[in-house]
This record gives C-alpha cells, sequence and structure tokens, in this order.
C-alpha cells in the first residue's frame, strides 16, 4: 500500500479520539446492549436465527469432518460481526430517538457502501485461513482420524502424547488476536462515520492498546458468552447474537469520541 495511502489513514483514524475507560466498563456495555434488545426483540431474534442457521448447515455439512468443522465454527465466528451490522443500525437509531424497526436493520444491507463489504471479504479471508490452518494441523498431526467431536475429544483435546489441542489453541488466539484487535470498533465506526477501512482498522488497534485490560476482559465475555450460547443445539445464538451486537454499538461509543459521527455522539 501507497505510503501517502496509510499516511491519510492514519490521519484520518487521529481526527477521532480514543477515550480510556474503567476495566468493568465492558459490563456496563452488555447491560445497554440488553437493554436495547429488549426495547427491540424481532429483529435481534431474527438476526441470531440466521446466525444460528448458518451454524446449524455448517454442522450439517462437515458432521463427519468435525477436523473440518472445528476450524469452521471457530472461523465462522470471525465473520459474525459483519451479519449482526443490522443491529448496529438499530441501536443507533435508538440513540438518535428515531423509530427502530426489522425495516432499519435491513436497510444497512442495501449494496450501498462498498466499505462494509470490503471489511466483510477480508474478515471472511482471515475465517477462512484459519479453517485451512486448523483443518490442516488436525489432519497432519492427530494420531488417529478426526470424523466426530468423540473423536476430536480423545484423539486431540485428551491424547495421552504431544501437545496437539495446545498448539491448536495457541494458532487459533495468534489469528484471533489481531482480528479482534482490527474490528473491535472497525464495524460500528464505517457505519457511523464516513472513515475508510484502514483508518478504522487502526481506530480499532488504538483502542485496544490504550485500553488493554478493559478489551480483554471484553474478548474473553464476547468468547465465552458465543460459546455458552453454542452448547444448547446453538439455540443461545438467538439472544447472544443482538445483545452482543447492541452492547459492541455502545462499546465503540463509549471508547471513540467520532469526529464526524452520523449520530450524535455522548
Amino acid at each position: 500500500m501507497p505510503r501517502t495511502t496509510r499516511h491519510g489513514a492514519l490521519q484520518h483514524s487521529l481526527r477521532h479520539r480514543v477515550r480510556s475507560v474503567s476495566v468493568g466498563r465492558p459490563l456496563h456495555w452488555l447491560a445497554r446492549g440488553w437493554a436495547d434488545f429488549s426495547r427491540h426483540p424481532l429483529p435481534g431474534l431474527l438476526h441470531g436465527a440466521v446466525l444460528a442457521i448458518l451454524g446449524g448447515a455448517l454442522f450439517v455439512l462437515a458432521r463427519h469432518a468435525f477436523w473440518l468443522l472445528a476450524g469452521a465454527f471457530s472461523g465462522f465466528l470471525l465473520v459474525a460481526p459483519v451479519l449482526a451490522t443490522g443491529l448496529y443500525a438499530l441501536s443507533r437509531a435508538q440513540d438518535r430517538g428515531e423509530p427502530a424497526t426489522l425495516a432499519t436493520a435491513l436497510r444497512t444491507w442495501y449494496p450501498h457502501d462498498g466499505r462494509l463489504v470490503l471489511f466483510g471479504v477480508l474478515l471472511a479471508l482471515a475465517g477462512t485461513g484459519w479453517v485451512l490452518t486448523s483443518a490442516a494441523l488436525i489432519t497432519g498431526f492427530a494420531p488417529m482420524p478426526v470424523h466426530n467431536p468423540h473423536d476430536f475429544l480423545r484423539h486431540v483435546v485428551l491424547a495421552e502424547r504431544g501437545v496437539l489441542f495446545e498448539a491448536w489453541l495457541l494458532l487459533g488466539a495468534l489469528l484471533a488476536a489481531p482480528v479482534f484487535a482490527s474490528s473491535v470498533v472497525a464495524i460500528p465506526m464505517l457505519l457511523d462515520t464516513r472513515i475508510g477501512v484502514l483508518g478504522a482498522v487502526l481506530t480499532s488497534w488504538r483502542v485496544v492498546m490504550q485500553n488493554p485490560v478493559p478489551m480483554a476482559l471484553w474478548a474473553l465475555l464476547l468468547a465465552g458468552i458465543t460459546a455458552l450460547a453454542m452448547l444448547p443445539a446453538l439455540l443461545g445464538l438467538l439472544v447472544a447474537v443482538p445483545w452482543l451486537a447492541h452492547a459492541s454499538w455502545h462499546a465503540w461509543h463509549d471508547l471513540v469520541e467520532s469526529a464526524d459521527a452520523q449520530g450524535p455522539a455522548r
């Protein structure tokens, strides 16, 4: 990328002041997210249902190849924030005192903003890279073929020799950490401001570097709630997806004082 382009993106990012927050602030975002979801549950439930159906489709397609499914599910979670863009728009409408309806959420999917499309493609590529890496690691180093969850538990998680599971977790974390740092406020920022993709990513990194402990807690909460939501046959995603999406909107407005937000900064 040309130096002038990088410099311009950094300048655009620096126009948005990053705030420092307390360690426990993520709990406030969860409370605000739950309040938004409670006021307008239907759009959130529909978004959660779509993600649960997509997750179910992944399971059906790869149920006999758990070496692929394990990576596919975790890669799917990298892309999920983009699929919740309509819920960010819903929270924005509530902040503005505007009607917050299903139509409000659906309008964000009209193909008029190439920045969100580009960012979604980049996340999809990151997710695909992890799926391929995960599959190669498990098929290449597992002592026995892994076809189902029992095989994964027995030959990877509880293997008597080797550190395959630890290596799998470490590689996953090495990929997830920069993706989280790049996207934690980038998607709602792209929706709410006129910044470019690189500028939004740089702002997201500035947020993480200025608030490392609160953002580490936020990452753990996002991962933990999502994991628990997936346990009851993915049905928990109906609630977890909108809850976390609305909470992420409030995280963005708490963490960044936007210079050109299309809605009022608080």
